[in-house]
């Protein structure tokens, strides 16, 4: 398939054919069949962060017999405001001693087991009466008190569906299930390239003229925190020989790669050429209605996905968190991850363009009175550290290109945290 938006060296991009984001991800997806690079079998203890490949189903129900609630007596909730002769104790960790009948009552620990008879539980501070007897404050009803078995997970459940990514919840449900191995499906792992005759590495002091590569290592901070590994190579120069070389040790050695820089407008646009060496369907998107990130590039070589992002700091970061984030959750098998969202209110309005998405980057802080608003921070592209004091970032459409100062809206939290 040929590039949605094809550029000649010395060209400008014609601004009535960029794409949309969502019109660029729905086309890149027509032509590329993304997915996990397989799977693998792992201990419970490294199940942090991954996603599940399987189904993880309940073998039986849980709790597998009733519990209490509360610290107290479990009775019949049939012999109302009877006293109670307290026929026993349930201590945990073993089964009730025996069943109550009627008249009788069990004391019993919050999350003990039930005793056979009983179908409810009557709190200590709601008892009165003397040694052995119990005595109700107000009549216990059917199911007060208790945890019905089953009630948590029944026998057959799916508790965790595969493309479920990892946290802590999903650890003790795997641990309450005995599930101590499972299948995962393995992280993707991306090349990440830099590209640029300026650029050294950051232990180094720069010159008049050069920069430290800081794009690499935000890149790969972002990559990691939507769950791939990341291969960093060296920097490619400003020469499409060397940048071919060194998008082909990228897509030998990985499931995809990341250039950033080397895509903008002239006779620098290296990227796209670099690719379209490689074989098809090459470049599917070059240049998107979209600010920032307008030179944007969506490629593949086969089933792997090339993305040229631009070299400005902010653009590149904001790209692959706004854009590229569908992409790269699809190749972890990531089903139901997506982007963290914080309603507030705007404290400033924020300003776009009409007909374009753009990214503005946000700060939360509160007022006098204590109420979080949201402010836009200036948009520039170059900085480095933009986005360190950003928030998140508010999503402007096409159709709705400005927010009046407090009207509610919505910013998106960058991949792994931030302020």
């Amino acid at each position: 398939m040929r590039s949605t938006q094809a550029l000649l060296p010395g060209a400008t991009f014609e601004h009535d054919r960029l794409l949309a984001p969502q019109q660029a991800l729905i086309a890149y997806m027509a032509a590329v069949s993304l997915g996990p690079p397989g799977t693998e079998t792992i201990a419970l203890a490294a199940a942090f962060g991954r996603v599940l490949a399987r189904d993880a189903v309940a073998r039986e129900a849980f709790p597998a017999q009733a519990r209490s609630t509360m610290d107290g007596f479990a009775v019949r909730s049939a012999d109302g405001l009877e006293p109670r002769r307290i026929a026993g104790e349930i201590r945990m960790g073993q089964p009730p001693p025996g069943r109550v009948g009627r008249g009788e009552a069990m004391q019993i620990p919050t999350g003990g087991t039930l005793p056979a008879g009983a179908d409810a539980v009557v709190p200590i501070e709601d008892a009165e009466g003397g040694p052995g007897t119990l005595i109700p404050r107000a009549a216990p009803q059917p199911g007060e008190y208790v945890t019905a078995a089953g009630s948590d997970m029944a026998s057959g459940e799916i508790a965790l569906a595969a493309g479920r990514r990892i946290g802590g919840a999903e650890m003790g449900v795997l641990a309450t299930l005995g599930q101590v191995t499972l299948s995962v499906y393995r992280r993707p792992r991306f090349a990440v390239i830099s590209t640029g005759d300026e650029l050294i590495d950051a232990a180094l002091a720069p010159g008049i003229g050069q920069v430290r590569d800081s794009n690499r290592w935000a890149i790969a901070g972002a990559l990691a925190a939507m769950g791939a590994d990341v291969l960093q190579l060296p920097n490619a120069p400003d020469d499409l020989g060397l940048l071919r070389t060194a998008l082909a040790e990228g897509l030998a050695q990985a499931d995809g790669v990341f250039l950033t820089g080397g895509s903008s407008v002239g006779e620098r646009d290296l990227t796209p050429e670099a690719i379209e060496g490689f074989g098809g369907p090459g470049v599917i998107v070059h240049g998107l209605r979209v600010k920032p990130g307008k030179p944007t590039v969506l490629a593949a070589i086969g089933a792997k996905p090339v993305i040229g992002l631009p070299g400005n700091p902010t653009s590149a970061l904001t790209i692959l968190e706004a854009v590229c984030a569908p992409l790269v959750r699809s190749m972890t098998g990531d089903r139901t991850g997506r982007p963290v969202s914080v309603v507030s209110v705007a404290g400033a309005p924020f300003s776009g363009r009409a007909g374009w998405t753009w990214f503005v980057p946000a700060e939360l802080r509160c007022d006098a009175g204590g109420t979080e608003r949201a402010y836009p921070l200036p948009l520039r592209s170059a900085h480095t550290s933009l986005l360190a004091r950003a928030s998140g970032y508010v999503v402007l459409t096409e159709d709705r290109s400005s927010i009046a100062t407090g009207t509610a809206l919505e910013v998106v939290r960058f991949s792994g945290g931030g302020r």
